[in-house]
């Protein structure tokens, strides 16, 4: 079966979230140098890039990344194609047919948002009564393919709230451009930093059935 790497690539000038410290990389050692070794320092902040949100990142006290289930991390998931251009609602999720589905990711237009350096404001977001509504069906984990499933200018943080306090993962900035809806094995890891809000992830699925 065919795998697929939904991350995208760590690089200096990236789009980063507002005041999230981008990529650096900071050479410590060069063999070109005279030294025994290339070593290098990596500078991010914890939501760069794809990563994964831990329940501390909303919630006070509450869990660091590294606590995160792998069970929830890793096992079928579904991608799925989201047309309406300003967010993910209740009516989109119905007609998706997501009984039973425990790992949802969402392809929507903001894919094409990644040829842009800059960030943007205007991407796709899962409304907070969709939120609602994945909790409700027992979603474990829901992946979105911009930097945040959040509206850029809320100011409660509903969708982060109802998700993160249900203990639902999220998973943000995956690259689905090259992936079709359907189903797949999804194997999605964040670095094990103790007590950390977030943390950088490498995504990947593994091709099963895809529908029609």
């Amino acid at each position: 079966m065919a795998l697929f790497d939904i991350t995208l690539p760590l690089t200096p000038g990236m789009p980063v979230w507002p005041g999230e410290p981008g990529p650096e990389l900071t050479p410590r050692s060069r063999i070109a140098a005279g030294d025994p070794a290339n070593v290098t320092s990596l500078c991010l902040g914890s939501h760069t890039g794809t990563h994964i949100d831990a329940p501390r990142h909303f919630i006070e006290g509450g869990a660091g990344i590294e606590s995160l289930s792998l069970d929830a991390l890793c096992g079928p998931a579904r991608v799925v194609q989201i047309d309406d251009p300003d967010s993910i609602r209740v009516d989109a999720l119905e007609r998706a047919r997501l009984d039973g589905v425990r790992r949802v990711l969402f392809r929507t237009r903001n894919g094409a948002l990644w040829e842009d350096r800059k960030f943007r404001t205007d991407f796709v977001f899962v409304a907070p009564e969709a939120a609602q509504w994945l909790v409700a069906h027992g979603v474990r984990l829901v992946g979105i393919d911009y930097l945040s499933v959040e509206q850029f200018d809320s100011k409660d943080y509903r969708t982060h709230h109802v998700l993160l306090g249900a203990g639902v993962v999220i998973v943000e900035g995956l690259d689905l451009r090259h992936v079709e809806p359907g189903d797949y094995e999804l194997a999605c890891l964040p670095l094990k930093v103790v007590g950390a809000d977030g943390a950088p992830c490498r995504a990947v699925l593994r091709g099963l059935t895809r529908s029609s």
